[in-house]
């Protein structure tokens, strides 16, 4: 990964996993998420599904953008800010997939879970910097 160098130069959190536990966790949620996006895209619920797709595609979107702004532009409160947005378009498609398929919901949750622990190691790592 791009500037490696730099984020090991950085003042870490007690909490803060060994590099290798991202790859596998990180493999494992993406998996989850598109799972979960099936089951949802699969569901007999009648409504609307533009609106939770678009959330689901909103929250996809600032998943894939954190990696260029922390790593690449070494942006670490930009990052923040978008971990923060993360978080909440996160815990918005979690609640409408409910509402279409509680399985869908369920595979959502250890994402949400990584990413409240991806928030807090962020905010510290901003806050020991």
């Amino acid at each position: 990964m791009q500037n490696m160098e730099w984020y090991h130069s950085l003042n870490q959190p007690s909490l803060h996993p060994p590099d290798w536990v991202f790859a596998p966790v990180w493999s494992i949620l993406y998996i989850l998420m598109f799972l979960s996006l099936f089951l949802f895209l699969e569901s007999d619920k009648k409504g609307d599904k533009s609106a939770p797709l678009a959330v689901f595609v909103i929250q996809l979107l600032l998943n894939l953008s954190w990696s260029p702004v922390f790593f690449g532009l070494k942006n670490i409160e930009a990052a923040l800010i978008i971990l923060v947005m993360l978080w909440i378009f996160t815990a918005v498609v979690t609640v409408m997939f409910y509402r279409h398929s509680k399985m869908a919901a369920l595979l959502l949750l250890p994402y949400f879970f990584w990413t409240t622990f991806a928030l807090y190691l962020n905010y510290q790592i901003f806050r020991l910097n």
